[in-house]
């Protein structure tokens, strides 16, 4: 496996949380980067996941689910073969729960508020002002988050590569 991928994966997704924010839109757009898979429709498509869904901090990390769409983009069930006669899609779950055990080790969870209390000892709700203004001033974009999406963007990376997805 290349160590350059997963690694310009890591900086690009902190690069991009700490500027332009959106834990889904930017692992995506790291792993698209880094593997020069432009998708345009697939990033919009990530824009409502991020703070644990809308902000509200109580579905799956943004990271996580931005690396699941990169994931299913690579080696997903298509429209066209909706009975999967072909396999895919465990082939796909398989991948999942390979990266789903990288958030589990890491952080104990895949949901937003948990990780949060891991990371920062107490949940935010970033759908609130005062409290993402709180989540602001204890690092939330400045190191937490992009830490989060700096992973993510990195184990999705290396499982692309060890998978010989690309």
């Amino acid at each position: 496996m290349s160590h350059t991928e997963p690694e310009t994966a890591y900086e690009l997704g902190r690069q991009y949380e700490t500027s332009y924010r959106g834990c889904a839109q930017c692992v995506l757009a790291a792993l698209q980067d880094v593997f020069d898979l432009q998708d345009d429709v697939l990033f919009q498509a990530a824009s409502g996941f991020a703070g644990g869904g809308g902000l509200c901090g109580d579905s799956a990390c943004g990271a996580y689910a931005g690396s699941i769409m990169m994931l299913s983009r690579l080696c997903g069930r298509p429209r066209t073969d909706f009975a999967d006669q072909a396999g895919v899609l465990f082939q796909n779950f398989r991948l999942v729960q390979m990266l789903h055990q990288h958030f589990i080790d890491e952080y104990g969870s895949v949901i937003c508020r948990d990780i949060h209390t891991r990371i920062f000892g107490r949940p935010y709700y970033l759908a609130d002002p005062d409290d993402l203004e709180k989540f602001d001033q204890a690092g939330g974009h400045y190191d937490k988050c992009p830490e989060v999406v700096g992973k993510a963007a990195r184990w999705a990376a290396e499982i692309i590569i060890s998978e010989g997805l690309i």
